[in-house]
């Protein structure tokens, strides 16, 4: 099926424009607001299908390419393209946000019609991201989607909504200060801001390390990467729920992305000489943030900690591949990391988004987050029960859900490096196990812990529905992932050709 309109364009600005004309409803028509919020981004997620449907699994080359004149006098273009690494993010980009509008469908009371608009408006400059291959409009994407998520968590957050917001803020933004810098350097030497002239430019080892780490600090703040990674659990704590989730599902993945998409093609000679560093620093947050995890008292918090190690494997299987073709000479092990990556993310934006939406149910029946708050929530809600088990049980890794798959194909790919990579990164089946049946015994099951508890009432319609689709997604991930790795090998193939190669 071919595809003869600017379908990236309007996946970008469907839901932008529909978030000014939500806004503009206002508070006086709550009901049309929220309608027509719902009814944009199911066309969004329409729009995604065939987008899906029409890619050409066999070719690595970008498709559905849009190419304008944007500021002829900086040479940058409105220039949008996608590959099989772009692809997958976008779907699950515009499939969330669908289940964040039914999730905050009556639960949201203030200024309901400005908070459908934020999530709408940030969904379009998602896809943005993923979609720009010039960099100048990756880097106003980049930057632009920080600010309807200041104004999410600054304005639904919790108590401690200001701090957070503004620590956000300086994190996310400071990072990316230092690549806009290293993008205007490749721009001086190309006279170009397109991607694909940064892969070919010739670069000295001096000027390659400088410019991995002006990347690194974007996209290690935006993963994140222990030691930056002190932003996220405030963020998560004091969002609300929705918040929470593309906070999570998607926003988290922009920091992986950036490394498969700028730093390993672009230096890859500095990626090689300094895959130890993230290594590293990957096993480290595997580990020591699965400790953390372990005494949180918060669900939240937990969650956030959980996410943090989990984005661990992304990194790791990034960069894993030098090791693996410095140890063993086989290319193929280091699309088989890529791949694992790839498919990591998302899996953890599938199972965050669904474990921080079932925090959102219990909260907006107790109003708390404390863990020692609940007992025997499946007791009075087995349903939701149900559904919390399943999703924890894939954050822990289960064979059959869509967590256990790319933490395995990680530590496979870790296993052909070196042996105590994979030792290390396997510990998180142990410290996830741990912090998530600890999670589970003590909401989920045991006797009813007060009278709060027993007075809840299980899922509604609109809850079921929401927590319905997570759960197929995460069992058709976790069962069958051949189309989701049919899409990406071509794309990662070629990524590993660009890294192979030595610019000096």
């Amino acid at each position: 099926m071919q595809i003869s309109w600017p379908i990236l364009s309007v996946l970008t600005w469907l839901p932008i424009l529909s978030g000014v004309l939500v806004m503009l409803v206002g508070e006086r028509q709550v009901g049309v607001a929220r309608w027509l919020a719902l009814l944009s981004s199911l066309a969004a997620l329409a729009i995604s299908v065939p987008l899906w449907l029409s890619f050409d699994t066999a070719s690595a080359a970008l498709q559905f390419v849009e190419r304008v004149a944007w500021i002829p006098g900086l040479h940058a273009e409105y220039y949008l393209g996608i590959d099989g690494i772009a692809l997958p993010l976008i779907v699950l980009t515009t499939f969330s946000t669908v289940l964040v509008i039914i999730a905050g469908w009556t639960v949201i009371e203030k200024r309901p019609s400005q908070y459908f608009a934020s999530f709408l408006i940030m969904e379009g400059l998602m896809v943005g991201v993923f979609s720009a291959a010039d960099g100048l409009l990756f880097y106003v994407f980049w930057e632009a989607m920080l600010i309807p998520m200041f104004i999410i968590i600054g304005v639904w957050g919790g108590v401690r909504r200001v701090y957070a917001t503004i620590k956000f803020f300086l994190y996310t933004f400071l990072g990316s200060v230092l690549m806009l810098v290293a993008l205007v350097y490749m721009y001086l030497k190309t006279g170009s801001y397109e991607l694909a002239a940064f892969y070919r430019l010739p670069l000295t080892m001096p000027e390659q390390t400088l410019i991995f780490l002006s990347f690194f600090a974007a996209f290690a703040v935006k993963v994140p990467m222990v030691p930056v990674h002190t932003w996220l659990p405030d963020a998560h704590v004091e969002a609300p729920t929705g918040g929470s989730v593309i906070l999570a599902a998607i926003m988290l993945k922009m920091g992986g992305y950036g490394f498969l998409r700028f730093s390993l093609p672009i230096t890859p000679d500095a990626s090689r000489s300094l895959d130890w560093l993230v290594i590293g620093l990957s096993l480290i947050g595997v580990v020591y943030i699965g400790l953390v995890a372990l005494v949180q008292q918060d669900m939240k918090k937990l969650i956030a900690y959980s996410s943090i190690a989990h984005m661990g494997f992304v990194t790791l299987g990034c960069f894993v591949g030098y090791e693996i073709v410095a140890s063993t000479g086989s290319v193929q092990g280091a699309t088989l990391g890529l791949s694992g990556a790839m498919v990591q993310m998302i899996s953890h934006g599938l199972v965050s988004g669904a474990l921080f939406l079932c925090v959102g149910v219990l909260y907006d029946r107790l109003h708390t987050r404390q863990i020692s708050a609940y007992g025997g929530v499946i007791n009075a809600m087995p349903i939701f029960g149900a559904f919390m088990v399943l999703f924890c049980m894939a954050n822990a890794g289960l064979p059959g859900t869509s967590g256990f798959v790319g933490e395995f194909m990680v530590i496979l790919a870790a296993f052909r490096a070196n042996f105590w990579f994979a030792f290390v990164a396997a510990t998180t089946l142990i410290l996830g196990a741990a912090y998530t049946l600890w999670l589970v015994k003590r909401v989920v099951f045991g006797e009813v812990g007060n009278d709060g508890v027993a007075s809840l009432k299980d899922v509604n319609g609109r809850e079921f529905l929401v927590l319905g689709v997570l759960a197929v997604a995460v069992l058709a991930v976790g069962v069958y992932p051949k189309p989701l790795t049919d899409v990406l090998e071509p794309s990662l193939k070629h990524l590993v050709s660009l890294m192979m190669l030595s610019k000096t």
